[in-house]
């Protein structure tokens, strides 16, 4: 990402250029099109040694299984196109039902939307004046007492002044000012259009994780409130051993206390599921009391057996924060361009034509006409050095931008190697924690029957329920984790924009009727 101090220019030497009276003319016809500054080229995308390897360590082509829910085993397909309505993949119709309803309402993809608008409205406009000539009209009436001395009436005259005119003015943009300045401003839309995929993408990730934390939420509360039944029977039959005088105060004071805790980790899990459903209803575009919306969990939600991991090559096309990093990096080398070519001089040409009478009806006459054609120069001379340290500014200003592009491609790269270690080592974890929990399961019942017969201690059955409780949350969040891994990656890989048609326009206000808005494509 260098930056080269070049002139862009196929014309011969300005001097060269310039004969007699039609020299301003000439110069706009020969040497139009000539830009100084430096061409913008996309950077390169990064290369690893293994240019299929996101994390540096052998590939993983397929997750370990395990014997529980949310346990199959995932295959990781390098090089696959990633599909545009990614969540499909989990088979959810209330999930597809609430992503569509996010992207009619969500208020901040609207201002996305309402910010690409704007920026492509400036761009028109620039455009509209750097571009084109501008014509103006004129056409005017004037009433005037003339003095003797300019009539040669004595006392005066009273004269009636008509005119019509028309006023041509152009800037010649002999050294790519002004078609560096639009370059500018055209990168400023191209990133406006990628901020808003990546609000698009956001928003749907969200959604999706955020409807996935629900279900995890869910699941965690339903478990709780059955180990919170079965804790409940057995405090029913420890109190009437305790009331017959079979087991010691000790005994039932222990699970009168499980119970209790149990119990007291309920309001806090329902506080959390309440939350994650006050986002979805945010996400939607409505208010949290207004929202009508659909209960998540895991069992409503199927885990995708094969998953699209793009080529590292590829990713830095995809992912829309870098590509929006990018043009800013093209934003700031234009503005290189603009610097340098407010170091050379500046023409303009003018024109009018028109005609002026003191009698109205005779003001289109041919012997009322006039016209006049100029040009003009404007030529930095000395500056005390303000116009080179403003260009010395601009490339610092393209330093920063490459920086943060590079910073930009590396977090990217670093998401993916995070997401792809996670989805393998989660399904390590969830194929350990359910020998855990199926551990813990058989040695609570057989702690239970030992302790009916009155082999162990009723601390030893309270640990052995403790220890089961625990496994049955941590294995219900392992399963959780394999649903918002698959999520996450699909957000890390870009989320497949560049396959989605185009965007309704839901930032419009007026009541005019939605127009789509182009993808970045």
């Amino acid at each position: 990402m260098e930056l080269k101090k070049t002139r862009i220019c196929n014309k011969r030497p300005l001097q060269s250029q310039v004969r007699g009276t039609g020299g301003v003319l000439a110069l706009s016809l020969l040497i139009s099109g000539c830009a100084v500054g430096p061409n913008f080229n996309a950077p390169a995308a990064p290369v690893n040694s293994d240019q299929y390897s996101y994390t540096g360590k052998a590939k993983v082509t397929e997750t370990v299984k395990a014997n529980t829910f949310a346990g199959q085993s995932q295959k990781l397909s390098s090089g696959q196109d990633i599909p545009a309505a990614w969540w499909e993949v989990f088979h959810s119709e209330a999930l597809d039902k609430l992503i569509r309803e996010s992207l009619k309402h969500n208020p901040t993809l609207a201002s996305a939307q309402a910010a690409l608008r704007q920026a492509q409205e400036n761009y028109n406009s620039q455009a509209d004046s750097v571009l084109y000539p501008s014509v103006t009209g004129n056409l005017g009436a004037q009433r005037q007492h003339a003095s003797a001395v300019s009539t040669n009436v004595p006392g005066g005259k009273v004269l009636n002044l008509y005119n019509a005119s028309v006023n041509v003015s152009y800037s010649v943009d002999v050294f790519g000012a002004n078609k560096r300045g639009l370059e500018s401003v055209q990168a400023g839309v191209d990133y406006q259009r990628y901020q808003l995929e990546a609000t698009y993408l956001t928003l749907t990730a969200n959604v999706v994780t955020t409807a996935i934390r629900e279900a995890s939420l869910r699941s965690q509360l339903q478990a709780t409130q059955e180990i919170l039944e079965a804790q409940t029977s057995q405090l029913n039959v420890i109190e009437k051993q305790f009331t017959v005088g079979a087991i010691p105060k000790a005994s039932l004071l222990a699970q009168r206390n499980l119970v209790a805790q149990t119990r007291a980790s309920l309001p806090a899990l329902q506080k959390s599921v309440d939350q994650t459903r006050n986002q979805l209803a945010v996400l939607a575009g409505k208010l949290p009391g207004d929202a009508d919306l659909p209960e998540f969990s895991l069992d409503n939600l199927q885990l995708p057996q094969e998953l699209p991991v793009s080529v590292p090559s590829a990713l830095v096309r995809q992912r829309p924060d870098i590509l929006a990093v990018e043009s800013l990096l093209h934003q700031a080398s234009a503005q290189v361009g603009v610097a340098t070519a407010n170091q050379y001089p500046q023409f303009s040409l003018t024109g009018s034509y028109g005609y002026s009478s003191t009698d109205s009806s005779k003001l289109f006459n041919n012997s009322m006409s006039f016209w006049s054609v100029g040009g003009g120069l404007v030529a930095p001379i000395f500056n005390a050095g303000a116009l080179s340290a403003k260009r010395r500014a601009s490339e610092a200003a393209y330093d920063q931008a490459a920086a943060q592009y590079r910073s930009t491609v590396l977090s990217a790269f670093q998401n993916v190697a995070d997401t792809l270690r996670a989805l393998e080592l989660d399904a390590q974890t969830l194929k350990q924690q359910a020998e855990v929990e199926a551990l813990a399961k058989d040695t609570l019942e057989l702690t239970m029957k030992q302790y009916k017969l009155g082999g162990v201690s009723s601390l030893t059955l309270l640990d052995a329920k403790r220890t089961y409780q625990s496994a049955r949350i941590n294995l219900v969040q392992a399963q959780a984790n394999r649903y918002a891994d698959t999520a996450a990656l699909f957000q890390a890989m870009g989320g497949g924009w560049w396959n989605r048609p185009e965007l309704a326009d839901i930032s419009r206000t007026d009541g005019t009727t939605e127009k789509a808005l182009p993808s970045a494509q």
